[in-house]
């Protein structure tokens, strides 16, 4: 029999008050992460679309042996340039935000988002952005780790673009950065930024102990907004020379029904690179439809050009509609690229002769959660 001595009843209290205080901190560490879990967004994106060439090939040729010889003709700027029945990609973005700190995973699969990464290597070539931050006050922000581009009008979502096809300026430029940026909320409507980030695009690591450094003046009201940009850095392990780019991004609500959007860059590396300029109106038709044009001139260096080559000129004309329905965003676009170049015209006709125009056809269906 066993007998419970004063000794014993304090030892089992003891016991009890532990095995409460654990079930206890247990039940908070549990509702703690219930919160945390049920605070978390996941929204992304999914897209798809038909591309066709009006006076260019529409196929790929191949040799005698069965490889490759010629593709199908198509712009040489970013996404949306496989023939026939194409995927885009899928985009999942997870994204938590408390009072003062929070993070964003952005998540990508499919062309689309595999041409979005290019510079990374498996398997991180599946993440877009990948970033934490902290609110040092209500006017300060620090973000660090990777996150898409602060230049240019254009994005790597289709969600968020009013044309599905993207422009010169936008494909040459940057797509992301890994680094650590500061953002400042001047006043209601004044804002700026400044980044310390690896070379443009690296976004695993640093490879080259190379940095670039990024700035960005903004003002926007209830009409639009206006943003300046920045970027200044060496970018590759054999070369000592900086790459430079200005940009300035601006759109304004002219009226209820009228929207005005401007992109304006240049870019150089030791004479290399291009300046442009491009127009976006857009307008707002009735309640589910409106219709866009991107009018885009695309000039190369002297120097060097990196699309079509040295001095070349390139005019890019995209008439786009977007009919919406729900979460479901259908879009038709027409466009138009010429290229002026002194060597032969860069797209290929369906007799395989080349041409300096290409006129095609896009229909993409995006859908949106």
């Amino acid at each position: 029999m066993i007998k419970f001595t004063f000794t014993n009843i304090r030892i089992l209290i003891v016991f009890s008050a532990i095995c409460l205080l654990n079930f206890s901190a247990i039940a908070q560490e549990e509702e703690s992460n219930n919160s945390i879990l049920s605070n978390v967004k996941v929204s992304g994106s999914v897209d798809a679309y038909f591309r066709a060439n009006f006076n260019g090939l529409n196929k790929t040729e191949y040799d005698e042996n069965g490889n490759p010889q010629f593709m199908a003709a198509a712009p040489a700027s970013s996404f949306a340039n496989d023939p026939g029945f194409a995927i885009g990609m899928a985009n999942v973005i997870l994204n938590y935000e408390n009072e003062k700190m929070g993070f964003v995973a952005d998540l990508v699969f499919g062309p689309r988002g595999e041409d979005a990464v290019f510079a990374s290597s498996a398997p991180s070539n599946i993440v877009n952005q990948l970033y934490v931050f902290y609110n040092v006050s209500e006017n300060v922000r620090l973000t660090l780790g990777n996150f898409n581009t602060f230049l240019g009008y254009e994005v790597i979502s289709p969600a968020a673009n009013f044309h599905y096809s993207t422009s010169y300026m936008f494909s040459y430029g940057p797509f992301s950065h890994t680094g650590i940026k500061a953002d400042f909320t001047i006043d209601e409507n004044w804002s700026a930024m400044l980044g310390i980030m690896n070379p443009t695009d690296y976004t695993e690591y640093n490879p080259f102990g190379k940095y670039s450094f990024g700035g960005q003046l903004g003002y926007s009201n209830d009409a639009g907004s206006a943003y300046l940009n920045l970027l200044y850095g060496e970018q590759s392990y054999d070369s000592d020379e900086a790459l430079f780019q200005i940009d300035l991004t601006t759109g304004w609500n002219l009226t209820d029904a009228f929207y005005l959007g401007f992109n304006g860059t240049y870019q150089t590396t030791d004479g290399v690179g291009f300046y442009g300029a491009a127009l976006y109106p857009e307008f707002q038709t009735s309640e589910n439809f409106a219709i866009g044009l991107r009018a885009e001139y695309f000039k190369e260096l002297e120097d060097g050009g990196l699309v079509y080559g040295a001095d070349a000129s390139t005019v890019d004309f995209t008439l786009t509609g977007s009919y919406t329905v729900g979460n479901l965003i259908i879009k038709p676009e027409l466009r138009l690229d010429s290229v002026d170049q002194d060597d032969p015209g860069p797209f290929l006709d369906s007799d395989l002769k080349p041409q300096d125009n290409l006129s095609s056809f896009v229909l993409a269906a995006i859908y949106s959660f």
